[in-house]
């Protein structure tokens, strides 16, 4: 993949971000905690995750070649408009970041500890997509969760974002 690509992965994971954020509003706080059988539990914590994983854990890796240990479970916000306010603001980092990136380091490998300990060396490009792929598949866990507890949830597939931007 070339950073063009990663540009629009970048881009559908804020306007992802941001259209399941604008749903979430609408959920109760009850049904925000509740342990709905996700892997994180609750909305509330698969959201953690995701901001964890995402921004704590992966950012810190590609960004500044620092591995925090910290453990996948962390509840960095509970407040359910901070929560989201941060998701939402942080989503927006991974583009200023693609700006500065050379093909040479999108080509080579990234060398990271994870959280146990163990360092690994991968294909950083390969690496930078499994972040954003994270971020589908756990926004797709949520969106489940809504439906199953009556709410109405947006549509996140990634053409919706293409067919907005063709008719901008």
């Amino acid at each position: 993949m070339n950073k063009d690509s990663f540009r629009i992965l970048a881009q559908y994971n804020i306007w992802a971000t941001q259209r399941l954020c604008e749903s979430l509003k609408s959920v109760s706080d009850d049904d925000f905690n509740k342990d709905v059988g996700l892997y994180f539990k609750s909305i509330v914590g698969t959201l953690n995750h995701l901001l964890l994983g995402e921004h704590y854990l992966w950012y810190s890796r590609f960004k500044q070649g620092i591995s925090p240990a910290i453990a996948l479970n962390t509840m960095i916000q509970t407040k359910k408009t901070a929560l989201l306010d941060e998701l939402q603001e942080k989503s927006k980092n991974w583009i200023e970041f693609l700006e500065q990136l050379d093909e040479k380091t999108l080509n080579a490998d990234l060398t990271y500890k994870r959280v146990s300990g163990q360092q690994l060396t991968l294909p950083y490009a390969a690496t930078l997509m499994h972040v954003f792929n994270h971020g589908t598949h756990h926004r797709g866990q949520i969106t489940a969760a809504m439906t199953g507890l009556g709410y109405a949830c947006p549509e996140l597939d990634l053409v919706y974002m293409l067919v907005e931007q063709s008719q901008a």
